[in-house]
């Protein structure tokens, strides 16, 4: 079975060791700018909540790619990019509800989590356990769409 990542906001403190780790695995260098994974922060409400790609079902992003560079893997349960085939149209990054697909005019690519082939960096590094790697039972699947849910509810 295919595993998801999970957020946890309840235990996230806002420490940004996950963007660090994703820039530094995927960048080569401390650039959190570059994250795959980003942790907001309200400080009036004392919330936290490290977001990125929710690798969604029904992916409006692939829905609107107009090249299919945007494609489920069915295999890793993950929504990946294909450099080689996207025409940078960016109509990813419009439909994406949670604002996790990023066009970088640098590198001139699309920047979204791509779960570290099956071994997420940000996981490793979060002290807290705010983000979690797991299989993808019924019932962990059932409490990442209610998480899902609730990010687009207030965004």
């Amino acid at each position: 079975m295919a595993k998801v990542l999970m957020i946890q906001a309840d235990k996230c403190t806002g420490c940004r060791n996950c963007e660090l780790a994703c820039s530094a695995f995927h960048e080569g260098r401390f650039r959190p700018r570059l994250s795959r994974v980003h942790a907001y922060t309200w400080e009036r409400e004392g919330l936290s909540v490290p977001m990125m790609c929710q690798q969604c079902e029904d992916a409006p992003c692939v829905a609107v790619c107009p090249t299919g560079a945007m494609h489920r893997n069915k295999a890793e349960n993950s929504v990946d990019w294909n450099k080689n085939t996207c025409i940078r149209c960016r109509m990813c990054t419009i439909a994406c509800p949670f604002g996790n697909a990023v066009y970088d005019s640098e590198s001139n690519a699309i920047i979204k989590c791509d779960l570290c082939s099956g071994d997420p960096e940000c996981v490793k590094f979060c002290p807290n356990e705010a983000l979690t790697f797991l299989e993808g039972t019924i019932a962990v699947r059932a409490r990442k769409k209610a998480y899902a849910a609730k990010f687009k509810e207030v965004s």
